[in-house]
């Protein structure tokens, strides 16, 4: 039975030292939660540090059996270890970079081989763990380099990934000397999650950039595997924050503060200590709402609580002065007898103490510089209950992107956040309630139990999807059978593509004429009257008109914008225009003057940037630079770019191989139908076939719509020929 195998930097429960023995504490985290009820269920394992360093073997054995009993399997780290790893390149490298702090990163070549090493030992405890049917999810920016790690070595299992963090825009990314290999790592993946479109997109452009990848709606098409990229908004445990606000001990809690706080509006900021969190921005923002609307002054309070963390680090040193120089110059300029304008904790509190807190805030502050979801904000919803209430979120967070009733800021814009706070405290109550409950809606039904859900279904799905892009060798049994079934046949259908099928490809496209051999079987397979031979290619109906215009076959041509039956005239599948050529071939003119070799071939009603002459590397360069460009520019239009085998094209959207070849199929209802291409534009026609057609991908690789696949043009000659020798009477 297979299993899933979860694999973080940390596992879900804290191993920490006591005078006595070792104590085991359950993590309060998202992550744990929405996992919980997948790595407890039976066979399923959690992998990752328990949180100290245990050098003696007798301590790690009491821990690792402790572990093991609650489904849990430890990867013991060193201090060496985790000072370059997780101290070292996870937070002093990815963090900042990731965060868009770049001026924080550190490039330590010592630290990116621990790294390395690290993210091996993870991977060895996995494959130690996981059998070849069970699934892997793998977890966060500390360990991008383990699913091409596990790929290798099980080139087979189910992996799925997911970054907890934003993602990078490529200008950032390009900056770490090692940004192939952590994109290269994740591509190791089935699926790659992210929080937000956005991240996903700044994602797929960093692969198309660096590592030449072409994408389409989210699918990254590698040279043996699609990769689905996609976006899963992480949740909360609604009902924990709601029914722990809802408890005795948070309302006690909560009436305890208010009598401290007698008419105060109560302002709330929770976060970690951390220099993306944009803490002291609020600050400043706080103090410039006490100066602009002096009627605040004995009225608003601002609770901040702030968490410890990484104290230790300069960056976070130099942080938590700033915060207490301003918390401490703000009270003493305007602090009263009576009334202290901000209240300032630097610790952790117990979940009721802090759902009291979301209880009685009027107003939430959650206006991080960056953050890849911010779950602060979702707690904040699911405890206030029917209460009113009003969120401040940064349009920065990635739960802006789901949470539109909350009043969306710039965090870098201290003007327009003391305006939100201004404007929060005097909403009506009518209307808090209201934007509250749209988003309580929202949270509830999107908690970390539908994210994890969602997930694992789409993981499934991924899989389930690259196996029908599996294709078959047309091994000698299945070409029997097709030679067969073209036998007994009495009405026969055969769709061939041109370059890369019929015919090598040339440097020079124009010398890529037919030759004698294969001119001689296309006459003998279009003279049988049971067969309806058609030449379906990209290339422009005179060329096809002049190599092969004598032989009495049909044409499809320039993806199916013209077509001919034998012996007829070209005629237009549908009406078409070419006006946006003009506007578009300056940009291509643009890419084939910084090519040497690129050239355009214009058609009729589209535009080719060839680059097959052109140097390799710089090619691959220059190819992703024009495809992000012409996307920009076809975007909103009826436009589509396609990417052929050292070719671009621009042409209209909606029209391809596939939609010309099914009219053929409608019209002759054929009882054997052949279809044979090479590239992705032949994808559509094998998409638009019967099932029961023999459709084959030309190429070494095998990942294909089509049902069976040939090494190359040799191969397609020797079948058709065969077939031709069964078309000659006897």
């Amino acid at each position: 039975m297979s299993r899933t195998i979860i694999v973080s930097n940390r596992l879900p429960t804290k191993v920490q030292r006591t005078d006595d023995d070792l104590a085991f504490t359950p993590s309060e985290g998202g992550l744990a939660t929405g996992l919980g009820s997948i790595y407890r269920a039976e066979g399923n394992v959690w992998i990752g540090w328990p949180g100290l360093v245990a050098d003696d073997e007798t301590e790690r054995q009491q821990i690792t059996t402790k572990l093991q009993a609650d489904s849990m399997q430890p990867v013991f780290l060193n201090d060496d270890e985790i000072k370059g790893f997780y101290e070292g390149f996870s937070n002093e490298t990815l963090w900042p970079t990731f965060h868009y702090f770049s001026q924080y990163a550190v490039y330590n070549e010592q630290h990116w081989e621990t790294y390395v090493a690290v993210n091996q030992k993870f991977c060895d405890a996995v494959l130690e763990a996981a059998g070849d049917d069970d699934t892997i999810w793998v977890h966060d920016y500390q360990l991008l380099l383990l699913p091409q790690m596990l790929r290798k070595a099980r080139p087979h299992s189910t992996i799925g990934f997911f970054l907890h963090i934003p993602f990078p825009s490529y200008e950032l990314l390009r900056a770490l000397p090692w940004r192939t290999q952590l994109l290269e790592g994740m591509l190791g993946a089935d699926l790659i999650g992210f929080h937000t479109f956005g991240y996903m997109r700044h994602f797929l452009s960093s692969v198309s950039q660096l590592l030449g990848y072409p994408s389409q709606n989210g699918r990254l098409e590698l040279k043996n595997r699609t990769v689905l990229i996609d976006a899963f908004p992480m949740g909360i445990d609604y009902e924990r924050y709601a029914n722990a606000a809802a408890s005795e001990v948070a309302q006690e809690h909560e009436q305890n503060y208010l009598a401290a706080l007698p008419n105060a509006r109560i302002i709330l900021s929770i976060d970690r200590l951390d220099y993306t969190k944009g803490i002291a921005q609020r600050l400043r923002a706080f103090e410039l709402l006490l100066q602009r609307y002096p009627e605040w002054q004995g009225r608003a309070t601002l609770i901040m609580l702030v968490v410890p963390s990484r104290d230790q680090v300069a960056q976070y040193q130099e942080l938590k002065e700033e915060i207490d120089e301003l918390v401490g110059r703000i009270n003493a300029d305007y602090r009263t007898i009576t009334w202290n304008p901000i209240h300032y904790f630097y610790r952790s509190l117990p979940l009721e103490e802090l759902t009291a807190l979301y209880r009685m805030a009027e107003v939430a502050l959650v206006t991080p510089i960056r953050d890849g979801m911010n779950l602060v904000s979702k707690e904040f919803i699911a405890s206030k209950a029917d209460r009113s209430g009003v969120l401040i979120l940064s349009e920065r967070a990635g739960a802006a992107r789901e949470l539109s009733d909350a009043l969306l800021i710039n965090p870098s814009d201290m003007n327009q956040l003391a305006e939100a706070m201004h404007e929060a405290l005097e909403m009506p109550e009518e209307e808090q309630k209201m934007r509250l409950a749209n988003m309580q809606a929202l949270v509830q039904h999107y908690n970390v139990y539908h994210w994890t859900e969602l997930f694992m279904n789409r993981l499934a799905y991924t899989k389930i999807k690259q196996m029908t892009l599996a294709t078959e060798m047309l091994d000698a049994t299945e070409a029997t059978t097709l030679r067969q079934q073209y036998t007994t046949a009495s009405q026969r259908l055969l769709l061939l593509d041109y370059d890369g099928t019929l015919a090598p490809f040339h440097p020079n496209p124009q010398k890529a004429a037919p030759s004698a051999e294969i001119l001689e079987t296309l006459t003998t397979l279009s003279a049988d009257p049971h067969n309806r031979v058609v030449i379906i290619s990209g290339r422009d109906r005179q060329t096809l008109q002049k190599w092969l215009g004598h032989l009495p076959v049909d044409f499809i041509a320039e993806h199916g914008v013209w077509l001919r039956a034998a012996g007829q005239d070209w005629t237009l599948f549908q009406p078409m225009r070419n006006d946006w050529m003009k506007e578009i071939r300056p940009t291509l003119e643009l890419y084939v003057s910084r090519t040497a070799g690129s050239f355009i071939e214009d058609k009729d009603f589209s535009l080719v940037w060839h680059y097959r002459r052109a140097d390799a590397e710089l090619a691959a360069v220059r190819v992703r630079e024009l495809i992000s460009h012409l996307s920009f520019l076809t975007s909103n239009s009826d436009l589509q770019v396609l990417e052929g085998n050292k070719v671009i094209e621009i042409k209209a959207a909606g029209l391809n191989k596939g939609t010309a070849a099914a009219r053929w199929v409608a019209t002759y209802q054929p009882d054997f139908i052949l279809a044979i291409g090479d590239d992705r534009t032949d994808e559509d026609t094998f998409g638009a076939m019967p099932k029961d057609a023999f459709t084959i991908k030309v190429g070494r690789n095998s990942r294909s719509l089509a049902r069976f696949h040939v090494p190359g043009t040799t191969e397609v000659q020797e079948l058709l020929q065969s077939l031709a020798e069964v078309s000659v009477p006897q």
